[in-house]
């Protein structure tokens, strides 16, 4: 892909990771770390560091330059210098599967405000459009929902649960298995 890659909505610009980044999103973790805590894996003490968020920006253009994942740091319109989020389709797999996996996080101040409800909604038509797949899944802790309410609200329906799926903060956690195909209704 060589045009430029870019999500937008209404309120939002979501902009591939590069790695002069490394600075905002660093702050973004850093503002946002207890919020987020129970929701991801253990952090090591290195990962708030711009040489650990450097490195990690550097892969996700990897990613992106070998079609196994596509990212967007997100932005409200005219605030370019602070981060508000993060929305990711991750494990890309072509072939008779054309699927991948939805991440995505938000600032701790701005939830509830339906920036993600948009900026899901983008991605999804960025998946299913732009790169032609045919499924994005999901997958939720229970206890998260906010989460499982914008994947209602962006289209996904629940196809069961997976037990102790990731290691969430040191814990084996059980997820809610979210998914949305190419011509579900929103």
């Amino acid at each position: 892909m060589t045009e430029e890659l870019y999500l937008e909505t209404e309120r939002l610009v979501g902009r591939v990771p590069e790695e002069s980044m490394a600075a905002l999103v660093l702050d973004f973790y850093t503002r946002n770390r207890d919020f987020l805590e129970p929701y991801e894996p253990e952090r090591a003490p290195e990962f708030y560091t711009l040489e650990e968020q450097s490195r990690l920006l550097r892969q996700a253009r990897i990613d992106r330059e070998e079609g196994r994942g596509y990212s967007f740091w997100l932005f409200r319109k005219g605030e370019p210098e602070r981060a508000i989020g993060y929305i990711a389709l991750n494990n890309i797999v072509r072939g008779a599967f054309q699927s991948c996996f939805l991440g995505c996080k938000m600032d701790g101040s701005e939830i509830n405000k339906g920036y993600m409800t948009e900026a899901v909604k983008a991605c999804a038509a960025f998946a299913f459009g732009t790169l032609g797949l045919h499924r994005i899944e999901g997958n939720i802790m229970p206890r998260n929902r906010r989460s499982l309410r914008v994947a209602e609200k962006c289209g996904f329906r629940e196809e069961g649960l997976a037990r102790a799926y990731l290691r969430i903060h040191g814990v084996w956690e059980d997820h809610i298995h979210m998914v949305r195909l190419v011509d579900d209704p929103v």
